[in-house]
């Protein structure tokens, strides 16, 4: 059995985004297992497979470059892989890339494209098109081992009885939230005739939906009540899921429910649409030369009146559902 160390230390729903390709490459290579190193609150995520083992760390434990070299001779002496992937490329990553290296591991590391992001969110760029999805990038790195793997990109639903929608109004960048008006009205309007689920965290966050479900008949707050392992397990009973591009979309991919997902300055071109998730079911201003500006929604408005989300109409979600 060959051994796999794959590494992916945040965001969130990046690291929900490699999952799926983990599940998809183990089942085309049965002689293989993934010990998978994350951040300790994110082990709900993995369990999706006997041969995806999780690992969790916390930073708090290897701050620093002695820590980093602590962290890295710890996983060498627990698990001696076979194979090192590296499913992030921040310095953190590269410099335990560097000791594993030097300790002779073949290490293999994933490409972001990062010239051709910058030019798709160029503003004054009009020729702008697909580039390759961040699932594709994870799974090239297990190809240049040497292993096969086809993704599907098919959603794989884990509930059969699906009903009600879930909706995550939320994101970390203003950049890709809708404004919170807009979002207001579409609960008030899919609450007379689907019982909805709001989700979200923090206790801003928490304030505004304990809020909404107050003056929405038909609502029920989630965020901030539930574990993530009984988020999940609520997100697969939907039968939709609406969320702005963020992780919300990835989790709805990971459980096997259909999303419509709302873009703000970011694009699904920079290759981040949730996992099996149809392009039909995004919803977006599309006739704006400058979008996107922002590969992850965190620039401030090139215009500066985020017209990306002003102007989009709630209809069109409707519409989609």
């Amino acid at each position: 059995m060959k051994t796999i160390l794959a590494y992916r230390f945040s965001a969130f729903g990046d690291v929900a985004m490699t999952v799926p390709v983990c599940v998809e490459f183990l089942e085309q290579n049965p002689d293989v297992q993934i010990i998978f190193i994350s951040r300790d609150n994110f082990k709900d995520l993995f369990d999706k497979h006997p041969r995806l083992k999780f690992h969790g760390i916390n930073f708090d434990d290897y701050k620093g470059v002695f820590g980093i070299r602590k962290l890295t001779r710890q996983l060498i002496r627990n698990f001696n892989p076979d194979y090192v992937a590296d499913l992030h490329d921040v310095i953190r990553t590269k410099m335990v890339n560097s000791i594993f290296f030097r300790h002779g591991f073949k290490v293999f590391q994933i490409d972001k494209g990062k010239e051709e992001k910058e030019k798709l969110t160029n503003v004054w760029n009009l020729d702008k098109f697909p580039l390759k999805r961040t699932v594709e990038r994870y799974a090239d790195v297990f190809r240049r081992m040497g292993f096969r793997l086809e993704l599907s990109h098919q959603l794989r639903t884990q509930y059969n009885n699906k009903k009600d929608i879930g909706f995550a109004p939320f994101a970390q960048h203003k950049g890709k939230m809708m404004p919170l008006e807009k979002s207001f009205e579409l609960a008030r309007i899919l609450a007379r005739t689907h019982k909805v689920y709001f989700f979200g965290g923090g206790k801003e966050e928490n304030e505004i939906l304990n809020n909404w479900e107050k003056q929405i008949p038909n609502t029920q707050s989630l965020s901030g009540k539930l574990s993530l392992k009984e988020e999940l397990t609520k997100i697969s009973e939907l039968e939709l899921m609406i969320s702005m591009d963020s992780a919300n979309m990835h989790l709805a991919s990971l459980m096997g429910t259909r999303c419509v997902s709302v873009w703000g300055s970011t694009h699904h071109f920079a290759g981040f649409l949730g996992y099996g998730q149809s392009e039909d079911d995004i919803v977006h201003v599309k006739d704006l030369s400058c979008r996107p500006c922002s590969v992850f929604g965190d620039k401030e408005c090139f215009r500066g009146d985020y017209a990306c989300l002003e102007e989009l109409n709630i209809q069109k979600i409707i519409d989609r559902i």
